[in-house]
């Protein structure tokens, strides 16, 4: 697997970058929701409105789209982001937003060394000093033993292994296929498996709030977008440390949405996190411009 150029590493970063944030959005969106609505009509409101978007943007083109060389990949792909979804969204009634985007977000180990382990990704010290030291900043955030985790904890971390997962799969399929196909195939499998619930939770949506539901849609596409073409262009192992800024992203909208305001632990932490994700794209891009013609095998 040959190494992305440093215009290409900086484009995998910043869509990383902006895929967090729209996450974190829809996340904070769905917190408020869930609490007066079931969760899975929330659920199948995020994949139902991003199925609808992508048919609406694709049209003509959808046959071509749909012929995949790898239907196996995007099944287990589009079940692991479902997972990951509906294991968020189920922990926000019992979790805080930030203290339930920290334990998700030690998902950057679990992609750094899966990488490693089945996509042929080195797993070199610079990448693994990031990975720590802004696990690190995530642990100061959430201080095991505060009072964080609880049983209702586990959820976030289940979301971390299919979050992980789905990953892995997005940078597996790469280029090779468009991006649309991920799009569609996770869109067509969350609406099926939410909307199988929805006759026995049902409640009709109060109308100042049918602009949320129509945000969590676009939010949800919006960040789903980005995120594939991130791992699709850049090795997951570069890019992964950013999904730490979830932490400052969620932290930011528990503040100014919910009223919980970060104290000084968690700044610290946030501030460490942040400098980690510097960190790593700095190193990377500065050996990729030093050694423009080396191979993914010999990356740091």
């Amino acid at each position: 697997m040959s190494a992305a150029p440093t215009s290409q590493v900086t484009r995998g970063v910043a869509l990383m970058i902006l895929a967090i944030f729209l996450f974190t959005s829809m996340d904070a969106t769905a917190k408020g929701l869930i609490e007066r609505y079931p969760a899975p009509q929330v659920i199948w409101v995020r994949f139902a409105g991003q199925l609808t978007l992508v048919l609406l943007i694709l049209r003509h083109r959808l046959g071509p789209v749909l012929r995949t060389r790898f239907p196996v990949l995007h099944f287990w792909r589009s079940a692991s982001q479902f997972g990951a979804t509906t294991f968020f969204f189920l922990s926000l009634p019992y979790v805080g937003l930030a203290e339930a985007t920290a334990i998700a977000d030690l998902n950057p180990v679990l992609i750094t060394l899966g990488a490693a382990l089945f996509l042929g990704e080195r797993l070199g010290p610079r990448r693994i000093a990031g990975v720590i030291v802004a696990l690190i900043g995530a642990l100061v955030v959430i201080r095991p033993g505060a009072g964080v985790f609880t049983w209702w904890a586990l959820l976030p971390l289940c979301c971390a292994l299919s979050y992980a997962t789905s990953a892995l799969l997005t940078r597996r399929i790469g280029a090779q296929e468009s991006v649309w196909a991920s799009m569609i195939y996770a869109a067509l499998f969350g609406s099926i498996v939410a909307g199988a619930a929805l006759p026995f939770v049902w409640q009709p949506v109060a109308t100042e709030d049918l602009w949320k539901f129509g945000l969590i849609a676009c939010l949800g596409t919006g960040a789903q977008l980005c995120i594939i073409r991130s791992f699709s262009i850049t090795e997951a192992g570069i890019v992964a440390p950013f999904a730490y800024l979830g932490i400052v992203f969620a932290t930011c909208w528990g503040a100014v949405l919910y009223g919980q305001w970060p104290d000084r632990w968690t700044v610290i932490g946030a501030l460490v996190i942040v400098g980690a994700g510097l960190y790593v794209w700095h190193r990377e891009t500065r050996a990729l411009s030093a050694r423009p013609e080396i191979t993914g095998s010999d990356a740091v």
